[in-house]
């Protein structure tokens, strides 16, 4: 439906069209009929073309037309009903008059409608007041009135249910865009840290293959072992995407829990890594759990790729409402086009929470938090957290990890 500039609105479908052109049709024919009953009616030959035409502008009425050409069909047809109604009162095709009242304020809207109405309104009082004084011309009065109200009222439901239509499909490719971009962070944490990972024990394998070939042989197993679990991790998240309901092949997502075989993995390719846990990880949502996992798989992933040899620090401190996770390298950052950042931001956000990375006054700092009861909707914050008293102060992200 459009607004009184636009294209006029009306209810689709041809059976409601013709059947309101029919009504009024009948109504036309009617008062044709009782008015060559009436004294000194007017020619029958006049009121058979004032009905056609009546009835022909009425059928143009609800084409979808410009405000003028509304106007104009509308006062062919009044003219119509005019000749018709001879100045009568008594004559019901009067009726029509009100149905092309609602009409124009249905499809033309509130500018088209009033104007109608308007119109209409004075025909009836110079009628009651000036040519053939008649109370029941009030009746007429009264019910055009009711007619263009009526009018306007279903346009304005008309309108909103439009106005819903395109908000429910706003709503649904915006969640479209958000599943998407959730998909494509985790498939960057996976393949990143796995690839990252991987090439660490590769790079081992290659050194140890003459000096220690048993030791190559473990870590070209380790390397098989990674391609195999990002394998697993990747058929999970592309099956996110399945339409058809089948959900059996999917692996439920990491979280707290498998913090601990995460760690590991780092540490079985070299990489000098420790994390402390404080205070009661069951009591996190599912959601909160995955979102620290990846943001933890992230940092430590950008540290051995940007900063390998430097040690890195990570703790987890849950409290009564609230969840936070810093993670605290020594080495300074690479280049990167820092999307990893933007990945972990994101996360943190769609929970309601925060995530901050830049440089710590040695090294490197990520740092996130997340209620554990997270809002309903969430509005992505403008502006980063204020840092607490006594943490260490962060620059903005910097297009650094990735």
């Amino acid at each position: 439906m459009s607004s009184d500039n636009g294209r006029p609105a009306w209810p689709s479908g041809r059976a409601v069209r013709w059947g309101s052109v029919a009504v009024f049709a009948a109504v036309m024919v009617l008062g044709c009929w009782l008015g060559r009953i009436q004294q000194d009616p007017p020619p029958l030959v006049l009121t058979a073309v004032a009905g056609a035409a009546a009835t022909v502008a009425a059928a143009m009425l609800l084409r979808r037309s410009r405000p003028g050409l509304l106007l104009g069909y509308a006062v062919i047809a009044s003219t119509g009903i005019a000749v018709i109604g001879d100045n009568r009162s008594a004559n019901p095709v009067w009726f029509a008059m009100l149905i092309i009242g609602g009409w124009c304020a249905l499809t033309g809207g509130r500018r088209v409608g009033t104007a109608f109405w308007a119109a209409s309104m004075l025909l009836f009082a110079v009628q009651w007041t000036w040519i053939k004084p008649d109370p029941g011309w009030g009746a007429w009065l009264a019910g055009g009135t009711f007619t263009f109200l009526a009018g306007l009222l279903l346009r304005h439901q008309l309108d909103l249910v439009e106005q819903l239509r395109a908000a429910q499909a706003g709503l649904a490719t915006k969640a479209r865009v958000e599943e998407h971009n959730r998909i494509a962070r985790d498939l960057h944490d996976v393949i990143a840290h796995t690839l990252t990972v991987s090439l660490l024990h590769v790079m081992s394998a290659r050194l140890a293959v003459e000096h220690d070939p048993d030791d190559a042989v473990r870590s070209l197993a380790e390397a098989e072992r990674l391609g195999r679990e990002s394998l697993t991790e990747v058929r999970a998240v592309v099956g996110m995407l399945r339409t058809d309901g089948d959900v059996s092949r999917t692996a439920p997502p990491p979280g707290v829990a498998a913090v601990p075989e995460l760690i590991e993995r780092f540490r079985s390719a070299g990489a000098d890594v420790t994390v402390t846990v404080d205070g009661d990880t069951s009591r996190l949502p599912a959601t909160v759990g995955l979102a620290l996992y990846r943001i933890l798989q992230e940092a430590l992933t950008n540290v051995i790729k940007h900063a390998p040899g430097s040690s890195a620090a990570a703790q987890v401190s849950v409290d009564v409402s609230s969840v936070a996770l810093t993670v605290h390298s020594t080495g300074a950052p690479g280049a990167g086009k820092g999307l990893g950042v933007i990945g972990m931001r994101e996360r943190a956000e769609s929970l309601g929470g925060h995530c901050e990375a830049g440089p710590a006054e040695q090294g490197w700092l990520v740092r996130a938090a997340f209620p554990l009861t997270p809002p309903t909707l969430v509005t992505s914050p403008t502006s980063t957290t204020p840092s607490e008293p006594g943490e260490s102060k962060m620059s903005p992200p910097q297009e650094s990890c990735g």
